[in-house]
């Protein structure tokens, strides 16, 4: 039996690190339905239930598919009257009173951690920038902030906001959102929208420079959160708190319409809350401190809190809706009119379509080069090293898009055939020098040796030849650029030396 080489063992950790990475194994021979999201503050929220958990059955009927729910749920709620509903979970058995579970929504498990981009699973992608005017990188990370909050406070999921810069140096925001049509789109982002702080019906501030001049973000001694304690009913219960900064003109109306308000019943705060408004949409409430009534102070002090079932979980979503206050109330509304420069829209049923043929056609590829290769060396071994070197390198490409949570389009999955193209044509290289029949005073090993010292030259051209695309097109060939240079970076460092010693050993 032939000894492996420790690059042959490199290249077998990476694929089994790999499969890890790629797999989601909490799910992978699991059955039921994932929970989606569940609507805050419903029944279902409220008793426990949470995005992430599998559905595993309903009342005593078991729950292998999202077919499986819909048949449940027609069964349980035949009459539309409230009825004890039991659902069992992978963390625990939730039973309540309902007449409809519409603030649950399911997804079938996820088998793998791979996300794809809406080429494959469907919905609108938007590029904007502000109307007649540049903003600076720091200006559009605020725009960002704050279109993801809006698009949110909508209920609106799977939302992806980030910004992108072309070569020119011109700044663009890209909005991708499943499941939404480009209707959606236009009526979410192409009006400007509007922040307001109200107390009553009267208008305290709004959002943005004018009357928020600053906003403790991300100082411990002025923003965080402070405590936690048990809950009623089971669960935890922790409040945060931050400092904002108004202007003299907000500071002073704040005190005029707090002069004219009483205490509560516990004496330590107003007896009207201040409410956020966005686009007329209230998001949130805030208890106003009993020592602002009257005063004129630029500082205040915001509080709130997060619920959840463990400490841990109460911690994390206080922090999250401290961190969405804070952004809406630095940046406000959608801080300038915007511009859809390009829309475009896949169905679900064309993505997954799409995502078929990807299949076909990738093993259809497989099949004729592996063809190709048998005929021109008519060697099996080499074939078949050829196919396991290509199936290694799309295999820990996708790994480590997965591991990076990148969202795989048409143009990522074409950056992966490009590297395996390019992989290919490295092998045939390999193989040329090391089966060569010509006559020479050097050894394969010097060879192939020769033949890697090629191949980090082309490497290097490709990295360079890739890098203008992570600018080019507003960032839209970025996936392409990166799981190209992912590619011929795995064949570089693990599988083209693997491969060398393989085919070594095949022609020694």
């Amino acid at each position: 039996m032939a000894k492996l080489t420790i690059r042959i063992w490199i290249l077998i950790i990476a694929l089994f690190l790999a499969a890890l990475m790629i797999f989601n194994w909490n799910t992978l021979f699991a059955s039921g339905v994932e929970i989606k999201s569940v609507e805050k503050d419903s029944t279902a929220y409220l008793k426990g239930l949470r995005s992430g958990m599998i559905i595993q059955g309903i009342n005593s009927r078991t729950i292998e598919s999202q077919e499986d729910y819909i048949a449940a749920l027609s069964e349980t709620f035949v009459t539309g009257n409230e009825t004890r509903v039991s659902i069992k979970t992978d963390k625990d058995t939730f039973i309540f009173l309902a007449n409809n579970l519409t603030e649950i929504t399911v997804q079938p498990l996820a088998r793998t951690k791979i996300k794809t981009g809406l080429d494959l699973s469907g919905g609108t992608r938007a590029i904007i920038r502000p109307e007649n005017m540049t903003v600076t990188q720091s200006q559009m990370e605020d725009l960002v902030a704050i279109t993801d909050q809006r698009l949110n406070a909508f209920g609106l999921s799977d939302v992806t906001v980030r910004s992108a810069t072309d070569l020119e140096g011109n700044n663009f925001m890209i909005v991708e959102i499943a499941g939404a049509t480009p209707s959606d789109i236009k009526s979410l982002l192409g009006e400007q929208g509007k922040f307001e702080a109200k107390v009553g019906n009267t208008t305290v501030f709004e959002g943005g420079e004018k009357d928020v001049s600053d906003v403790c973000r991300n100082d411990a001694t002025c923003s965080g959160v402070r405590e936690c304690s048990s809950a009623q009913g089971g669960g935890y219960i922790c409040s945060f708190s931050f400092v904002i900064y108004l202007t003299e003109h907000a500071a002073q109306k704040h005190a005029d319409v707090t002069s004219k308000l009483s205490l509560d019943e516990t004496g330590r705060y107003l007896n009207e809350s201040l409410y956020l408004f966005v686009d007329e949409n209230e998001v949130d409430s805030l208890l106003i401190s009993s020592g602002l009534r009257g005063q004129v102070t630029t500082q205040i002090q915001i509080q709130g809190s997060g619920s959840g079932t463990t400490r841990d979980e109460a911690i994390k979503v206080a922090r999250e809706n401290m961190n969405r206050l804070q952004t809406i109330l630095l940046t406000g509304s959608l801080p300038y009119k915007l511009e859809i420069v390009k829309l475009d829209t896949l169905s679900p049923t064309l993505g997954h379509e799409f995502e078929k043929n990807i299949i076909y056609l990738g093993l259809i590829v497989f099949a004729i080069i592996s063809l190709a290769l048998f005929v021109k060396f008519r060697r099996i071994k080499v074939t078949l090293a050829v196919i396991l070197t290509m199936f290694s390198e799309a295999f820990i490409t996708l790994a480590i898009a997965a591991f990076i949570r990148w969202n795989l389009d048409a143009s990522a999955i074409a950056g992966i055939i490009a590297g395996l193209g390019t992989g290919v044509n490295d092998q045939i290289l390999i193989m040329d020098e090391a089966l060569s029949e010509e006559k020479t005073n050097e050894s394969v090993k010097q060879k192939i040796k020769r033949a890697l010292f090629i191949i980090v030259g082309a490497f290097l051209t490709i990295i360079a030849a890739m890098l203008p695309l992570f600018w080019a097109g507003a960032g839209m060939l970025r996936g392409f650029a990166l799981t190209t240079i992912i590619g011929v970076s795995v064949g570089i460092l693990i599988t083209r030396p693997a491969f060398a010693d393989i085919i070594k050993k095949i022609a020694s």
